[in-house]
């Protein structure tokens, strides 16, 4: 049984609006390289975000 992981083990990213790291989700499968932010709510208050491209 091999097919799962640990929640450990996925992969993460730290939010440039709230600083907190957030962890891949099975949503996110298909465009992981282009999430940048944690919550619908960071991504709205994105311009707040220090350095934001």
């Amino acid at each position: 049984m091999g097919r799962y992981r640990s929640k450990s083990d996925l992969p993460e990213k730290i939010c440039p609006v709230c600083q907190r790291p957030f962890a891949w989700r099975k949503k996110w499968e298909d465009c992981w390289d282009e999430v940048k932010y944690c919550s619908e709510r960071c991504r709205r208050r994105r311009s707040q975000a220090k350095g934001d491209e």
